[in-house]
């Protein structure tokens, strides 16, 4: 039988470090499943892809996992997905996590592996090594994550530095933000747009019936770390509380020194925490999400979640919205700590620029006149076999070869088709030296993170890096459509370092285990 190939692995909790309770939560070492459950999140039933701590357990959004800084994850990805209408093979990224020195284990198939078949597992293991923060899990193989393959991974600081502004900070204050579509994933075409945005795993759709929201609770007078991490697969979100602001301390898993705002344009793949002091009236308050795509606006609950103080009624808030008068700009934000883009103002040593288009024939999306189109031998495989040079690596045109311990800059010109771009970028974090909306570069101190939106017509985002960091990595839109689509490239960087890398042997059975399977178990 399929469950036979399935290594289960043997968990071990460690509760002295982890403030959280036991409602979602797993890690740092756990099994995470992966299989098919119907639910009905916005009030229509589906079919969805779902991870969970047991093959009983899944849920959307899938459970927290947890670790600390410096904690070593070992997350045993097993494969029990059946539903024909969907991928039934998988992958997972650990969105944010640099994985040095475990390149193998970043999740994105066609890069960095071969999917996992349905009936197999693999163990991802890798170091959150000086990183600590908001970061988030998805399936990285086609479009899978948008079928409900997603959830947030946090890891804690012992030493935050920004510990003293906030009394808590546990699972009940993450707030997850993800677009929702009532057919599966492969059926869709092009850029969908959502049915709904679910809030914490809740919603409703236009015309829907009155289903149930996420009701966020507080205590009056009590601070707390709220981590806002977006899950989407297309839109981004305009986030805010009506009477309430929001004081940023963290950008993508970067401290940042606090910036007071009273909303949070929001971005696929992007992550905030904010303290929030719940200083008002007790009562219910409206929680807003408006998505640039799908149903707007917030009648009848939609695009809405609700902020409860203890002690109020458990009714709908009747608040009403005010314009937003301090709403984030992103050079408004600076990092807390080793503030300034490598190299500072100096030139990089290599300057590249990559113009995103569209193919007017097949309408695959382009970056520098390339689609990119995920090989059958992962590039990571290609570079282990003896592949080095940009001519020789697959596939052709998407793969730049990027020298060790350089200063890289990157410039994305903005107002392409299906603008802005939300730009992901595997196994760093980059100094976004220009941002969109902006024509200033700042070297001194631009913000740190790992997505960035590329904006608009007139605008050139730029960020920099130093190749630390030994592999294929993908940068590419989070735009899940926009991926699929070709809109990505791959940096392969240090070469030399990468084909001498070490992968355990399970990673080297993924690839002849796929590739033999029948076509309705891919």
């Amino acid at each position: 039988m399929w469950i036979s190939r399935i290594f289960i692995l043997p968990i071990i909790f460690v509760l002295s470090v982890i403030p959280y309770s036991f409602a979602n939560i797993i890690g740092p070492a756990a099994n995470l499943y992966v299989g098919n459950k119907v639910i009905s999140p916005d009030g229509f039933n589906r079919s969805a892809v779902l991870a969970g701590s047991t093959s009983s357990k899944l849920t959307f959004p899938g459970p927290v996992i947890i670790g600390t800084k410096g904690s070593t994850f070992r997350i045993n990805v097993i494969d029990q997905l059946t539903d024909t209408t969907m991928l039934r093979s998988t992958s997972i990224h650990w969105h944010g996590l640099f994985q040095r020195r475990s390149n193998w284990a970043d999740g994105v198939v066609g890069v960095t592996q071969c999917p996992i078949a349905p009936g197999d597992s693999f163990v991802y293991q890798f170091s959150a090594t000086d990183q600590a923060g908001t970061f988030w899990y998805h399936s990285h193989y086609s479009t899978q994550y948008c079928d409900g393959l997603r959830g947030v991974m946090v890891v804690q600081d012992p030493l935050d530095p920004h510990k003293s502004k906030y009394q808590v900070d546990d699972e009940s204050t993450i707030i997850t933000l993800a677009d929702w579509y009532h057919i599966p994933a492969p059926s869709l075409l092009r850029v969908p747009a959502p049915d709904a945005t679910l809030i914490n795993g809740k919603g409703r759709y236009a015309g829907g019936p009155t289903s149930e929201l996420a009701i966020i609770r507080v205590q009056q007078h009590v601070r707390y770390r709220f981590r806002l991490v977006s899950l989407s697969c297309n839109p981004n979100y305009v986030f805010s509380i009506d009477g309430h602001t929001m004081q940023i301390i963290e950008v993508d898993g970067n401290n940042v020194e606090p910036v007071n705002v009273d909303s949070i344009q929001i971005y696929a793949g992007q992550r905030y925490s904010f303290v929030l002091e719940a200083n008002q009236t007790i009562g219910n308050y409206w929680v807003r999400a408006q998505p640039n795509a799908g149903t707007l606006g917030f009648d009848g609950g939609i695009n809405s979640a609700i902020l409860r103080y203890i002690g109020a009624p458990d009714v709908d808030p009747n608040t009403t919205q005010t314009p937003s008068t301090i709403p984030l700009l992103e050079t408004s934000l600076h990092p807390l700590i080793n503030a300034g883009a490598p190299g500072g103002a100096n030139p990089p040593d290599m300057a590249i620029n990559l113009v995103i288009g569209q193919n007017s024939t097949t309408f695959r999306a382009t970056i520098n006149g390339v689609s990119f189109q995920p090989p059958v031998v992962p590039v990571l495989l290609q570079i282990m076999s003896g592949a080095m040079s940009p001519e020789a690596l697959l596939p052709p045109g998407s793969v730049y070869v990027l020298p060790p311990n350089k200063v890289i800059e990157v410039s994305v010109p903005g107002g392409s088709v299906g603008s802005p771009h939300s730009m992901h970028l595997h196994g760093h974090a980059f100094d976004v030296v220009r941002s969109a909306g902006s024509s200033t570069y700042n070297y001194v101190n631009p913000v740190r993170r790992d997505v960035v939106a590329a904006g608009f017509a007139g605008d050139n985002i730029t960020i920099r890096f130093r190749t630390d960091n030994p592999g294929p990595w993908i940068f590419h839109c989070h735009n899940d459509w926009h991926l699929e689509a070709g809109m990505a490239v791959v940096f392969a960087e240090d070469v030399a370092t990468v084909h001498d890398e070490n992968v355990p042997h399970a990673w080297e059975s993924l690839c002849p285990t796929y590739n033999a399977l029948p076509p309705e178990e891919l």
